[in-house]
């Protein structure tokens, strides 16, 4: 993740935190039945997707470029009584080991990275690091959605409006379903499935794709 959203997310911290308490439901059910002994989630915010891994892996890694948000993720592990290690990191350059995580989520981060080839190295990076049987799912903000009139992907910025009025821009790619499928087949990861929901693009992913 770049300077500029790393810093951003530290300014809305403690109210996006406050603002994202309840977990995706497209996450609770890729979670379904699923266990690891270990996982990981990228961009973990306040950690609300960590904690359903909590409950399925013997060890949980969570991710994110924001120090704000790791310490709101440490603030709802300890009030919420689940184990989580915390990452200070990079979704496009990972600092683990490869075929170190068995299942894995990347919800609501790989459109905040500011090129194509970012993403599709940050995606590369989720199949490294994904065990030969580990399975992630991954979501990124769609043209599907309402909110949007377009049929192509594109950049965009989108405000966090703080308490008081104060409006911090975000970085947003915008896809649309084609090319979020294409920017996976570009690729190391084997997709399983693809599809919209909730105005998101979803992929349900393996990594064991194109790996040499």
């Amino acid at each position: 993740m770049t300077r500029d959203v790393h810093h951003t997310y530290d300014r809305i911290a403690d109210h996006f935190a406050q603002t994202r308490e309840y977990p995706w439901p497209e996450v609770e059910s890729f979670l379904d039945d699923r266990t690891a002994e270990t996982a990981l989630d990228i961009g973990c915010g306040n950690g609300r997707h960590a904690e359903l891994l909590a409950a399925r892996a013997d060890r949980v890694l969570a991710l994110d470029a924001s120090r704000g948000l790791l310490d709101a993720a440490q603030e709802r592990a300890a009030d919420r009584g689940f184990q989580v290690a915390l990452v200070a990191g990079d979704a496009a350059r990972l600092p683990l080991r490869a075929a170190s995580v068995d299942l894995a989520v990347y919800v609501a981060t790989l459109h905040h990275l500011p090129s194509r080839a970012l993403r599709v190295d940050s995606l590369d990076e989720l199949a490294r690091v994904l065990s030969a049987s580990g399975a992630a799912l991954v979501s990124a903000w769609s043209t599907e959605h309402d909110r949007f009139d377009a049929d192509e992907g594109f950049d965009t910025t989108v405000d966090w409006t703080l308490p008081g009025g104060k409006t911090v821009p975000r970085f947003y790619h915008v896809y649309d379903p084609a090319e979020f499928r294409a920017d996976l087949d570009a690729s190391a990861l084997a997709v399983d499935d693809a599809f919209v929901s909730s105005g998101n693009c979803y992929a349900v992913v393996r990594g064991e794709g194109k790996r040499p």
